[in-house]
This record gives C-alpha cells, sequence and structure tokens, in this order.
C-alpha cells in the first residue's frame, strides 16, 4: 500500500473542460483537495491573466465559428495548424521546437507564469516540505521548470496523441516527467525528444466515484447492469458468456434502469443542437419509456436555456425520461456528472478527453471532432473497438436500436472495460506517493 498522505500541487487551467476534469479525478492527491488553475488564481497578474485570456477567447472563438460553412471552417484551419499532430509514421526524430512552442517559450521567459511559481515556492517554505507538482496541461509544467521549481513536476496527458507542443523546448535536458494515457503518446514523447525514464504508461485519471477501490468494485456493479440494456436479445452474451462471467461474475436478474443515453457538450459549446436532435427524433421512445436522455450542459447557462427551450417546445417538461446536467461551477458540474455516469449506458460526445471514459465500460458514440487532436483522439476510439462514428441523429430512432439489438455497443462496452486502462488515478498516486 502506498502513502496516501503524500500530496501535491495540482495545477490545470480553465480553458474548456479536458484539463480541469483531468485534474478533479486527483483532487485526492492535492493539497487540500484544491486545484490550482494557472490562469485564474487569487491575486494572479494583470498581466499574466491578459495572456490566458487571449488564448482561452481565442479558441472558443475559432471552436464557435467552425460550424459556419467555409469561413468557419478556413478560420479554424488555421488556427489548428500550430497544434497540429503530425503523422507518426515514417518514425523520426520530431525534437526540433515548432513555431508555438517557441511563442510560449518566448512568453515564458519574459515573465509569463513567474508570480504562480513564485507563490508556490513560498508556500512550500511555510509547510516546510516541498510537494511535487501535477499539472495537466504543458505550459505550467515548462513555467515550473524555466523559474526554477525544486520539486518534482509532473504533466498528465489528456488526449490519446499529442503535439510538439507538449513536450519542453530542450526535452533532452528538462527535468518534467509524463504520466501517458496510451502507448502512443510514451512514443510520442520519445520521439518529441523526452527521456524514457521521464515518461511514466499510467493511463488517464478517471473519477475514483466511479470505480471504487483498485478491486474496482463500484465499476463492475455498474457495468454488470449497462450490459443489459446493451445487450437486450442476448446476441453478444451468447457468443462471448465465458468472457463476461470471469470479468463480471453473477449478473442481476435485470437491469436497474431504463436505456440511457448521456450527451455532452464541448467547453466552447460546440455541437448543442446535436442534442436536441436527438431528444426530437426519439420523442416516442421517451414518452413510452423505452429511452432515457440526458443532456449535458456543464456550466454554460445559455447552452441550458437553449436545451430547456427546445424540451418545452416538444412537450417534454416534467418527464422523467429528459434531464439537463447542468451547474455553477465547475467542481459541482464533474460530480454531478460522474454521479451521471453511473447510470449511463451511452456516452454520447465529440472524442475529447471523455474518449478515455471507456473504459469504465461505457460505449462512446462519437460526434464530429473539432481539431488535430480530436481526430487522433477518434482514431484511437475506433482502432481500439471502444467507440463508433454516430450516423445521423435524424434517423437515430432507426440505427441506435439497430446497434443494440445486434450487440455491437455491448461489444465496445466490454473492450473498454476490458482493455481500457481504468486505473490511472491509483497508478499517477502510487508514482507521486513513491518519490519516483
Amino acid at each position: 500500500m502506498f502513502n496516501t498522505s503524500q500530496k501535491a500541487w495540482v495545477i490545470s487551467v480553465n480553458m474548456g473542460y479536458g484539463h480541469q476534469r483531468t485534474a478533479y479525478a486527483l483532487k485526492d492527491l492535492a493539497f487540500e483537495k484544491k486545484i490550482i488553475n494557472a490562469n485564474d488564481y487569487e491575486k494572479i497578474p494583470k498581466k499574466d491573466r491578459e495572456i490566458w485570456e487571449t488564448t482561452r477567447r481565442g479558441y472558443e472563438f475559432f471552436s464557435s465559428f467552425k460550424k459556419i460553412p467555409l469561413i468557419g471552417d478556413a478560420l479554424f484551419f488555421f488556427m489548428d495548424q500550430f497544434q497540429k499532430i503530425f503523422s507518426f509514421y515514417p518514425k523520426r526524430d520530431l525534437s526540433s521546437p515548432t513555431f508555438q512552442l517557441r511563442q510560449t517559450y518566448n512568453l515564458i521567459e519574459k515573465g509569463w507564469g513567474k508570480d504562480l511559481i513564485e507563490k508556490l515556492k513560498i508556500n512550500n517554505e511555510t509547510l516546510k516540505i516541498t510537494l511535487p507538482i501535477v499539472s495537466t496541461f504543458f505550459i505550467p509544467a515548462f513555467m515550473a521548470e524555466r523559474f526554477g521549481y525544486p520539486g518534482e513536476i509532473f504533466c498528465t496527458v489528456c488526449d490519446a496523441d499529442i503535439s510538439r507542443a507538449w513536450a519542453p523546448i530542450c526535452p533532452q535536458k528538462s527535468k518534467i516527467k509524463y504520466f501517458a494515457p496510451t502507448e502512443r503518446v510514451a512514443e510520442r514523447l520519445r520521439l518529441y525528444g523526452v527521456k524514457s525514464e521521464n515518461i511514466f504508461l499510467t493511463g488517464y485519471p478517471l473519477p475514483k466515484t466511479n470505480i471504487g477501490s483498485e478491486e474496482k468494485e463500484i465499476l463492475k456493479e455498474d457495468f454488470k447492469n449497462r450490459i443489459f440494456n446493451l445487450d437486450p436479445k442476448r446476441k453478444y452474451f451468447n457468443n462471448y458468456k465465458i468472457l463476461i462471467d470471469e470479468k463480471l461474475g453473477r449478473l442481476p436478474e435485470k437491469s436497474d434502469h431504463v436505456l440511457t443515453i448521456t450527451f455532452c457538450v464541448g467547453g466552447a459549446g460546440a455541437q448543442k443542437e446535436t442534442g436536441t436532435a436527438i431528444v426530437k427524433n426519439l420523442l416516442k421512445e421517451i414518452q413510452f419509456g423505452k429511452v432515457k436522455i440526458i443532456l449535458v450542459a456543464g456550466i454554460k447557462k445559455w447552452v441550458e436555456e437553449y436545451f430547456k427551450k427546445n424540451i418545452e417546445r416538444l412537450g417534454l417538461v416534467g418527464n422523467k425520461n429528459v434531464e439537463i446536467i447542468f451547474a455553477e461551477t465547475i467542481g459541482e458540474y464533474f460530480e454531478q456528472f460522474n454521479n451521471v455516469l453511473r447510470k449511463t449506458d451511452i456516452l454520447w460526445t465529440k472524442p475529447s478527453e471523455l474518449s478515455f471514459y471507456s473504459a469504465l465500460g461505457i460505449p462512446i458514440i462519437i460526434a464530429p471532432t473539432i481539431g488535430s487532436q480530436e481526430e487522433f483522439n477518434e482514431r484511437w476510439l475506433l482502432k481500439s473497438g471502444f467507440g463508433i462514428k454516430q450516423e445521423n441523429p435524424k434517423y437515430i430512432n432507426q440505427w441506435l436500436f439497430d446497434w443494440v439489438d445486434r450487440g455491437y455497443l455491448a461489444e465496445a462496452a466490454m473492450q473498454g472495460f476490458v482493455e481500457g486502462e481504468n486505473l490511472g488515478t491509483y497508478n499517477i498516486q502510487k508514482i507521486i506517493c513513491s518519490g519516483l
């Protein structure tokens, strides 16, 4: 058993949900269970905040405009080139820093982030112990190294493949250590010049509330109920009964909930229209209690209002088989979302960091990608067999139930449960607490 009393400065950025969701899973590791947002902490210098805000607003602007024909695609393509992930093959030296990385370091050299790192040093002196840093975004890790943070610096990757921007400008001389969620990320980091001893293949950190202990008791119980809804005609069960018995043991007589689809809107509010299309085209199934739809608005009030108006227009106000997830704060949202996932059978989302939630035994219906990183996440989901690309939402009442009746989604769920790494949070905690 590892030393669970060991703590760290867990650092994130509140730009979209990905980095914060990753950090939230590690909150037990965080000092006083507090996540530090590098772009939004108490008394952050005005100049530092402005640099972060420019970055955040730029991404959300391009993401929201992507849906506009021609112009939106052109604008987003231009921005995406700065974070593009290049083809893995042929394998070659990719350690040369990109323009984006040089620009990042230029800002850091001018003092961007120094205030944050100096505050952490002072906190260490007060505590009389040097805590390690665990950052879920690469820039705070770069800042910590540049401004001489004396403790260990770890960076947790939250995509299935990464661009050169994630590795330091001089990777062979860097002390930054990485938690890689996939083998491909570990291989990429080596091609970018990061030393092998600084790379740990841990898996992505998933919420403990959905796993249980390292015995995975909560995960297994939730999956037992899910498999019933995903394979009502026992097509998958009849072919793989031995595997199911081995991995899950005795199953209940029936599921404890109706077939449930959770649809997630991204941090910039992209693809909200798909959520209402799902409800509209499954209207009869919702009314007859055949399926439940959960629409995740996150912390975007305007997205919640959009969903409410469309649910009212469809005459579904008060129907228990339509639910909206919204919270005022990011922590409340993540807590609600993790709780909802326990009764979720299908997760419909663009392939963001939520791709890794397939390891909870939840099949992913893959919404269209936004950006180079999501394209690689989609590729990983498809190759791994953890997800299926969405068909036209207009005909969901046809293709969805075809997939369910034929056991396609049950197969994807079992594939994620068996082959996905679902103990990433524990793996990271062990490394931090062992002082590696």
